[in-house]
């Protein structure tokens, strides 16, 4: 498994790796201020249910408006929760 990673890139956190759960706490300190509009995980190679929760709180707070990509596991996970394409609960 790929080591999570993150980048800022303008307006674009990126991801990349395995968003699992031994990597949201060194990923928290990197994001949690972060100043961003759109969440790139096209080189996120799976993600858990701790990943997702790292991603929603990051939706919420910054006001993600897009969520590029697709990566194993946040299908799944975005139907069990009810969320929607940029990670907000549904209606």
């Amino acid at each position: 498994m790929a080591t999570a990673t993150v980048r800022q890139d303008g307006d674009t956190l990126a991801f990349g790796g395995a968003l699992e759960r031994t990597a949201v706490a060194t990923l928290w300190p990197q994001v949690r201020n972060a100043s961003a509009r759109i969440l790139d995980l096209r080189a996120v190679q799976s993600v858990d249910s701790a990943g997702l929760a790292l991603l929603a709180e990051l939706c919420e707070r910054l006001g993600i408006v897009e969520v590029i990509g697709e990566p194993t596991g946040l299908a799944e996970l975005r139907a069990a929760y009810r969320l929607d394409r940029t990670l907000a609960f549904g209606s």
